[in-house]
């Protein structure tokens, strides 16, 4: 190889190496870039929903499980004997005070009353003669035609048509009342249930079996029992004037229904150390229903600048009860709060919460202290 040659190949070699060192220096010059952005970026912020702290008027209530319980139930039973010949309502039905519900088989009390009526009018016939001959044997009496035993024998005799004729009376009476007995009433206001006798089936009187049951629905009573340690407030504040109760059923469609506290048991139940208590209401919808169970809420009083907080934003750890508030900075911090009770889907706080506060709402499971956050949803700020 000529020394030409071998100038040319080491000046390739050269400019080869300077190439590559460049390149080199390029990539290693980009990939400190990168990792240089990122860690300038950090990791990514935490899409939370936030809910600003708000101080108001708050009642106290005390919240408890109660039934419902019909206003007044009347178990129908027939007063006489015989068959059923009418059933004038439909089963689960509304009906009114007076309403006919069943018809007994009448002609057998139509006959006897006016057997009654006839014997009636043969006794008062008989006593009216009896009265008559008595005051003519009292006038004999006075004119000394007839003798004190005799008088005495037509005294007893008027005085027998007169019981027996008050005794016919009485007869006549009972068979109207046993003809009015065969068409049977509602005695309220309020829904039938079942009908336990259909038309056509013979029905004893006073039978054990009724022959169907009306509840009233309105007004209407909630029962419900609360802590014995509750007593005393409850007692104190019913004092001051009548306590407003709420029933909510359990469907989430429904509204409360408002009624009144008007009596507590005299005595505490030893086996469970509740005291039962019971709310009228007016049930004017029938939102109530007996037998239903509901959520009770008694109202005691007004509570004036309690702290309010959404209640899914408390969360309990070992240390106690904390939520998340987030900064202008837009940077999560967890903060120890005392809760003095959940009233439905809102906490009221008496410490660790200022009024304005911003509390997480959602996605406390991503946060840790100082965490960054992306608020969205309600409560976010206006981009």
């Amino acid at each position: 190889m000529t020394a030409a040659s071998r100038r040319f190949l080491i000046a390739g070699a050269a400019v080869v190496a300077l190439a590559a060192g460049a390149i080199a220096a390029y990539f290693s010059t980009d990939s400190g870039a990168k990792e240089g952005r990122k860690a300038a970026k950090g990791p990514p912020a935490v899409p939370v929903t936030v809910a600003s702290v708000s101080q108001e008027t708050v009642p106290i209530r005390l919240q408890a499980i109660g039934n419902v319980e019909a206003y007044s139930t009347v178990a129908l039973k027939a007063r006489v004997d015989g068959q059923i010949v009418e059933v004038n309502f439909r089963e689960g039905a509304p009906v009114k005070k007076g309403d006919v519900l069943f018809r007994i088989d009448p002609r057998p009390y139509e006959a006897a009353l006016r057997q009654a009526e006839a014997n009636a009018l043969r006794d008062v016939a008989a006593r009216n003669q009896a009265r008559s001959q008595d005051k003519r044997y009292q006038d004999l009496l006075e004119k000394n035609f007839v003798s004190k035993e005799a008088y005495a024998q037509i005294r007893t005799n008027a005085e027998t048509a007169e019981a027996v004729a008050k005794a016919s009376q009485a007869a006549l009476e009972n068979a109207h009342l046993n003809l009015e007995y065969c068409t049977i009433r509602s005695p309220l206001d309020g829904y039938v249930g079942r009908v336990l006798l259909q038309a056509g089936n013979l029905v004893k009187a006073n039978d054990v079996s009724p022959l169907v049951v009306i509840n009233q629905v309105r007004p209407i009573y909630v029962n419900f029992a609360l802590p014995e340690q509750n007593l005393p407030e409850v007692r104190r504040f019913q004092a001051l004037g009548k306590l407003a109760v709420e029933a909510l059923p359990s469907a989430p469609q429904q509204q409360p229904t408002q009624g009144q506290l008007i009596f507590i048991d005299n005595a505490v139940d030893p086996s469970t150390g509740t005291i039962r208590l019971r709310a009228q209401f007016d049930n004017a919808d029938a939102a109530l229903w007996p037998g239903q169970f509901v959520n009770v809420s008694v109202r005691l009083y007004e509570q004036a600048g309690a702290l309010i907080v959404p209640a899914q934003a408390v969360q309990t750890g070992p240390e106690g009860q904390y939520v998340y508030v987030v900064g202008d900075d837009l940077l999560a911090n967890l903060r120890r709060i005392t809760v003095q009770r959940i009233d439905g889907e809102r906490a009221i706080v008496t410490s660790g919460l200022a009024k304005g506060d911003r509390v997480v709402t959602r996605g406390q499971l991503r946060l840790g202290p100082k965490t960054k956050v992306q608020l969205v949803g309600p409560g976010a700020e206006p981009s």
